[in-house]
C-alpha cells in the first residue's frame, strides 16, 4: 500500500467493523486503529471509516494525510460531503450491502406491533395471561403495505411482504422506473395516496435535507385510522412531535421505529411511553451478515482507491476525476 514518511499507511475505524474487513484491509498493507480520532495520533492517516459518527470538516482539517472517507452503510448525512470534496478527499459508501436485514428488521418490526409482542411478553413474565382479552391483534395477510422509498431494502420489503405474507404492495417512489415497480409487484402511488389507503406504511429513504420531516402533521392526519407507521431508514424523515400526538389521538395503531431525530433517544421521551411502540436502537442494518458485507465492501474500496483503481460507490465522482486529471 505504501508508506507515509517510511511508515505504514493507516485506516482508522471511527467505530469497530467486522473482523474480516480489518483482515482485508491489513492484508492490503493498513494498519488498521479503531477509536475516537482525538485519541489517535493523525500522522499517516490515509482512509478513515465511519459507520455513523460525524464527520466534520474539523476533523478532516485534523487528519490531513486523508484521502479516502468510507461510510459503512448507505446514509451520507453523517458526512459532510461537501468539505470532503473541498479538501480533495473521495467519500464512498455501501449502498444495497444491509438492505436485507434492513427489510427484514421492518418485516419483525411490524410483525411486533401488529401482534403486540413487547407487551404480551410483559404480560407473560407477570403472570397476566388475561391480556389476550384486552389486547387487539392484527392479521397481516391482504392488508395493503405503503413503502416510501423503493430503494434497495424498499424493494426486498416488498418482495419478502408480498411473497411471504400475502400483503398487497403500494409504494410511493417518483423517480423510480415503472420496470422496477413491476418486478417488486409494487403499484405505484404518489405519497398522499398511499398514505390513505395503507394499512402499515414503511419508510425507506435517505435522510437529506429534502426528506427532513417528509411525514409531519399534513401527512400523518391521512393516515387511515389504526394504521401502522414502521421507520428503518432515518429518524429526521419522520417528524417526531406529529408522531406523539398521532398516537396520543389515536389515529394510528402504533409504531415501529429503529431511528430516531436524537439517537439515543433521550431519556423520558414520550414515544417510550406507549405500548403500542415498537423501539430499537438503530439496528437494522446490524446483523452478522449486514455487517460483514458492509465491511468488506468498505474495505474494498479504500484498497481500490489507494491502489489507483476507481471504487464501485464514488459519492463524489469528481474528486476522483480531478485527481486522476493530475496524475496524467
Amino acid at each position: 500500500m505504501g508508506d507515509t514518511d517510511g511508515k505504514r499507511a493507516r485506516c482508522l475505524c471511527l467505530q469497530p467493523i467486522h473482523p474480516a474487513a480489518v483482515a482485508r484491509l491489513e492484508a492490503g498493507g493498513l494498519a488498521v486503529i479503531t477509536g475516537p480520532a482525538e485519541a489517535v495520533a493523525p500522522d499517516g492517516i490515509v482512509a478513515l471509516v465511519s459507520r455513523n459518527a460525524p464527520v466534520t470538516a474539523a476533523l478532516l482539517d485534523r487528519l490531513g494525510e486523508l484521502r479516502v472517507v468510507a461510510k459503512h452503510g448507505a446514509g451520507l448525512d453523517a458526512i459532510d460531503l461537501a468539505a470532503a470534496s473541498a479538501r480533495g478527499i473521495c467519500v464512498v459508501s455501501t449502498p444495497g450491502a444491509n438492505a436485507l436485514s434492513v427489510a427484514e428488521h421492518a418485516v419483525a418490526l411490524m410483525l411486533a406491533v401488529a401482534k403486540r409482542i413487547v407487551p404480551a411478553d410483559r404480560a407473560v413474565r407477570a403472570g397476566d395471561f388475561g391480556y389476550k382479552f384486552r389486547a387487539d391483534f392484527t392479521e397481516l395477510a391482504g392488508k395493503r403495505l405503503g413503502i416510501v422509498g423503493l430503494g434497495a431494502s424498499g424493494r426486498q420489503l416488498a418482495r419478502i411482504a408480498g411473497l411471504g405474507l400475502g400483503m398487497r404492495i403500494l409504494a410511493s417512489s417518483p423517480t423510480t422506473a415503472d420496470a422496477v415497480f413491476a418486478a417488486c409487484g409494487a403499484e405505484r402511488r404518489d405519497l398522499p395516496a398511499l398514505l390513505a389507503e395503507a394499512d402499515v406504511i414503511s419508510l425507506h429513504l435517505p435522510g437529506r435535507p429534502d426528506t427532513r420531516h417528509l411525514i409531519g402533521a399534513a401527512e400523518l392526519a391521512l393516515v387511515k385510522p389504526g394504521a401502522i407507521l414502521i421507520n428503518t431508514a432515518r429518524g429526521a424523515v419522520l417528524d417526531e412531535a406529529a408522531l406523539v400526538a398521532a398516537l396520543q389521538d389515536g389515529r394510528l395503531g402504533g409504531a415501529g421505529l429503529d431511528v430516531f431525530e436524537a439517537e439515543p433517544l433521550p431519556a423520558a421521551h414520550p414515544l417510550a411511553g406507549f405500548d403500542r411502540v415498537v423501539l430499537s436502537p438503530h439496528v437494522a442494518g446490524s446483523t452478522e451478515a449486514a455487517l460483514e458485507r458492509m465491511g468488506q465492501a468498505v474495505a474494498e474500496q479504500i484498497l481500490d482507491l489507494l491502489g489507483g483503481r476507481r471504487p464501485a460507490h464514488l459519492a463524489n465522482p469528481a474528486v476522483w476525476t480531478a485527481r486522476q486529471g493530475e496524475r496524467a
